[in-house]
């Protein structure tokens, strides 16, 4: 192997430790325990990196990538495949917990993190009203960053309520919290909870009259 595929090779070993040690201990672990994951010296982490704050960088541009393919892949899943794949969650356990870190340290990484997602809510939903698979909203914006928010915040009461979960074991972390979520929010999405438009159009009609919102019917396009 050459030098630059060595390099290459041990820059992604030292990301995916990273990452790893990231989600399982928090964002002060070492640079030092991250190289013993990756089975390197700690100065190549420097070699690589530069610091620890570039590294993370890049941990979190990668995570945010998987997390893409990840929603993509279950968009392009049927139903019967998808929920057959869950058993194997190890690599969207240790996903979440990163996210969760992320968005816990209160930092601008964790900021941008849940902007990131809310932007690639946006697009996710985009695709798949344009696919018929979900209705539009009135207001796309709103309702991604609601569902990103709902999503973390479920995530993060469900683990502070289960103490006896060990983070750093990212399949159990993601068999409890599918096991516990999925059936309710899968029959939320789908057959909501009112019986009724009342609510829902009271406050439409209430929003009309302050701040003059589209008020299309969901499902519908939104018109002004």
């Amino acid at each position: 192997m050459s030098t630059a595929q060595e390099d290459l090779t041990g820059r992604a070993r030292l990301r995916d430790a990273a990452i790893e040690c990231f989600a399982a201990r928090g964002f002060g672990e070492s640079l030092r325990a991250i190289a013993a994951r990756a089975g390197v010296s700690a100065g190549l982490v420097r070699h690589h990196f530069g610091s620890k704050k570039e590294l993370r960088a890049e941990c979190d541009s990668t995570v945010l990538d998987r997390y893409r393919v990840f929603k993509n892949d279950s968009l392009n899943t049927p139903p019967t495949r998808l929920f057959a794949q869950l058993p194997a969650s190890r690599d969207g356990g240790m996903l979440m917990v990163y996210i969760l870190r992320s968005v816990q340290d209160g930092s601008a990484a964790g900021r941008t993190f849940v902007d990131s997602m809310v932007a690639e809510a946006v697009d996710f939903t985009a695709d798949a009203v344009a696919r018929g698979l979900v209705v539009p909203s009135r207001d796309e914006q709103a309702r991604a960053r609601f569902m990103v928010q709902q999503s973390i915040g479920s995530m993060l009461v469900n683990l502070a309520m289960r103490p006896e979960v060990q983070l750093d074991d990212f399949a159990t972390v993601m068999d409890q919290y599918m096991a516990d979520s999925m059936l309710p929010t899968l029959e939320v999405y789908t057959e909501g909870i009112f019986t009724d438009r009342a609510y829902l159009d009271e406050y439409v009609a209430y929003l009309a009259t302050n701040t003059n919102p589209p008020a299309g019917l969901a499902g519908e396009a939104a018109t002004r």
